[in-house]
């Protein structure tokens, strides 16, 4: 047997969130000129950061790195407090790219902290995302990375508990380390609405339609990519072998042997230029049908900050996709 039908998820690949971080560098290259200065990856993907690389922009973690007077964007996770003020204290001009989604959860812990609310996060350590958000206060964040966790969590009261979660977590895995806070903290409060973004949400449940119709599954995506590995373990959890691959040079052919349809989809931070090169190397090993699976169309687009408008005369930066 071989393959002979790759069915693609929908949706897959960059959210908006992503495209509106991978905009802010290009628009700040056109109008500013290199070298535009990255505080951590834009996205966690190789290949969208070697692209930006290669027009002029240029990743850092420390700040000290950043010369004076320099155009410095903040990545799509977010920035602590104290990396916002030092940026500041540095007179950079600041463009931040952090997601509005993940934006909308540092605003909650502000507005939370000031009614004297300390806080449970749900989130992976040493995250970028989880760094910027915990950031936000100096003292009364405590993370959990798994229900073990929430039973050895120690806040100094639970009369004003709230509970957070990173954006590109399992869906199943954070409802189920939530329940075990609820169970252990019944009056904790909760987000009104869920702080999983809609495109990691969209791709986990667009993969859970997907795995039970195929024999493999390949996600496009970078490891360093949290909602890209969650997509591979979830197809594993409903037991459909899975392998996330950087790039098509990565695939292997053995992985192909005995299976006739392989479902195919991509992480929020990877290109869909990804995605048509992996299709064409599983062509080059028998398929010869792609179809489409149904899914959500996703129309949502997060303005660009202020600053960054082009002149007229200026055709917008070519735009990585």
């Amino acid at each position: 047997m071989a393959v002979n039908e790759i069915l693609l998820a929908e949706p897959r690949g960059f959210c908006a969130g992503v495209d509106r971080a991978i905009e802010i560098v290009e628009r700040a290259i056109a109008k500013f000129g290199a070298p535009i200065y990255v505080r951590h990856e834009i996205v966690h993907n190789t290949y969208v950061v070697e692209t930006l690389k290669a027009k002029g922009a240029v990743f850092i973690e420390e700040l000290s790195e950043v010369p004076p007077g320099a155009t410095l964007v903040f990545s799509a996770h977010g920035v602590s407090k104290a990396v916002e003020k030092e940026a500041h204290d540095r007179g950079f001009s600041v463009f931040d790219a952090t997601c509005p989604l993940v934006t909308k959860v540092h605003v909650e812990v502000a507005k939370l902290a000031k009614a004297g609310y300390e806080f449970i996060m749900i989130g992976h350590k040493g995250h970028p995302e989880v760094e910027g958000t915990m950031g936000q206060l100096s003292s009364g964040i405590h993370l959990v990375e798994d229900v073990e966790d929430v039973h050895r969590v120690q806040p100094a009261q639970t009369e004003k508990l709230a509970v957070v979660t990173q954006t590109t977590l399992s869906v199943d895995d954070a409802a189920e380390i939530a329940a075990a806070v609820r169970a252990r903290f019944p009056a904790v409060r909760e987000p009104k609405q869920q702080d999983i973004c809609y495109a990691t949400q969209n791709r986990q449940d667009a993969v859970k339609l997907m795995s039970p119709q195929v024999d493999l599954v390949i996600v496009v995506g970078s490891p360093t990519s949290s909602n890209s590995n969650r997509l591979r373990e979830l197809a594993e959890r409903l037991g459909t072998p899975a392998y996330m691959v950087d790039s098509a040079a990565e695939l292997r052919s053995e992985w192909f042997t005995g299976k006739t349809r392989v479902g195919l989809t991509a992480g929020a931070s990877a290109p869909e230029v990804l995605v048509r090169e992996v299709i064409e190397r599983i062509k080059a090993l028998g398929a010869v049908a792609v179809r489409t699976m149904p899914g959500i169309e996703e129309t949502i687009k997060f303005p660009l900050p202020k600053g960054l408008k082009l002149p007229d005369a200026a055709a917008t930066p070519p735009h990585i996709s």
